[in-house]
């Protein structure tokens, strides 16, 4: 890592700045730019409003009612009917003559002020970045569920900023708030608006696919709304996992549930068959395989590298059996009793992993919230994957070779 002072003092070479750049788009270092060529007077923001009006306001905002009823007072531009996030976003967006547009949900709490776009406006200082995206947490209440939130959210991804890309540790980011060069997603087409729900996942993705970067920064943080009930906070987890299908048909491959290697497959098919002892040994062939493939390690380095990414890939399966699979698992568990066993430690891991890690009790205290959570999901990406009779976002990903991305790599920042 390199101070901001020194950082003007480093004088690199082109080989040192393009072998930088790799390290960059691997997602192994991570820029802290402090000043980019732009300013707030540069960012216009676009707010969807359905049946609500933002509880903030901005300087330099262009709200667009989505056909709410009755209409919204105050918004300067209205659909006669509801389109959906997306459509509502472009409306605003052709009204944009600002450089960047932020687009913000109508239910983020008091966010705008200066301070929350600073840290994301120093990232276009470097011109292939397209998006850069706060870190999105549940806003403080007075209810459980409020605080379930707060701990659990999907929207929040984490204290560590990184690059966005499917298979990474982050693989998209919500539009509850994001900044954009306009002429990017004018560029792209603008949001998709046959997607009522995950249309800012692919409006991501084509940047990506378009060449450009996208950034997730979690020095500027925003707050949202939690939801009201648990059957709110369900149907939305419902929602979510419905744009699984449609999104798998836009960005074939992205959406795999678990992405593994031959070895690691085989291993956890072999421990969930109770086989322990024969999975022992295939990981054992795996570490002789990687000593070989890469020589310049030693072999205790390429033991704790296999076994690293087996129980990352342990994890993955162990996500999806209570997650996407679990009309599978549900199945598998009352039909094969040797699965039985294999099963309760997906389902208890996880979270007693967490409660050690955090020295607390609560992980264990919102496992059932969460099971239903995570099967609410789950549930979404089959009536998806039924309605489109597409089921390629329930499909694993194996390949032949390692698939370790920088979800496992504790990545540093750059200045």
């Amino acid at each position: 890592m390199i101070s901001d002072a020194e950082a003007e003092l480093v004088d690199r070479t082109p080989a040192q700045q393009q072998l930088l750049d790799r390290f960059v788009a691997a997602g192994a270092l991570h820029p802290l730019p402090t000043t980019g060529p732009f300013t707030v007077a540069d960012v216009t923001i676009v707010i969807p409003a359905y049946n609500r009006l933002p509880t903030w306001s901005a300087a330099r905002a262009i709200i667009v009612d989505d056909g709410s009823s009755p209409p919204l007072k105050g918004a300067q531009l209205r659909h006669a009917t509801n389109r959906g996030p997306g459509a509502a976003r472009n409306t605003g967006l052709a009204r944009v003559t600002t450089p960047l547009v932020a687009f913000v949900d109508s239910d983020v709490v008091s966010l705008v002020n200066d301070t929350w776009l600073e840290p994301l406006l120093a990232h276009f200082a470097d011109e292939r970045v397209a998006l850069v995206a706060p870190r999105i947490v549940s806003a403080p209440g007075a209810t459980w569920l409020a605080a379930y939130e707060q701990r659990n959210s999907p929207l929040d991804l984490g204290d560590e900023p990184a690059r966005i890309a499917p298979g990474t540790r982050v693989a998209y980011v919500p539009a509850a708030a994001i900044v954009c060069r306009a002429a990017a997603v004018r560029e792209i087409g603008g949001f998709d608006e046959g997607l009522r729900t995950g249309e800012d996942v692919d409006l991501v993705w084509r940047l990506l696919a378009a060449g450009h970067r996208c950034r997730y920064e979690p020095r500027s943080v925003v707050q949202h709304h939690p939801r009201n009930s648990l059957t709110a906070l369900l149907q939305q987890r419902f929602g979510f996992g419905r744009s699984a299908a449609p999104l798998a048909e836009r960005h074939p491959g992205a959406l795999a549930p678990v992405r593994l290697n031959v070895w690691s497959a085989i291993v956890w098919a072999l421990v969930l068959l109770r086989r322990p002892l024969l999975g022992l040994g295939v990981l054992a062939g795996a570490v002789v395989a990687l000593v070989r493939k890469l020589r310049s390690i030693p072999p205790t380095e390429a033991a704790r590298l296999a076994a690293l990414g087996t129980l990352a890939a342990g994890r993955q399966l162990a996500d999806a059996a209570t997650r996407v699979w679990f009309p599978i698992t549900l199945v598998a568990a009352t039909t094969v009793r040797r699965s039985r066993l294999p099963i309760a430690v997906a389902l208890i891991a996880p979270a007693a992993a967490t409660a050690i890690r955090q020295r607390s009790a609560q992980p264990l205290v919102d496992a059932p919230v969460q099971l239903l959570d995570r099967m609410a999901y789950g549930a979404g990406v089959w009536a998806g994957a039924a309605a489109t009779s597409d089921f390629s976002a329930l499909l694993p990903q194996i390949s032949a070779h390692s698939t370790q991305t920088d979800s496992g790599i504790k990545s540093q920042r750059i200045s």
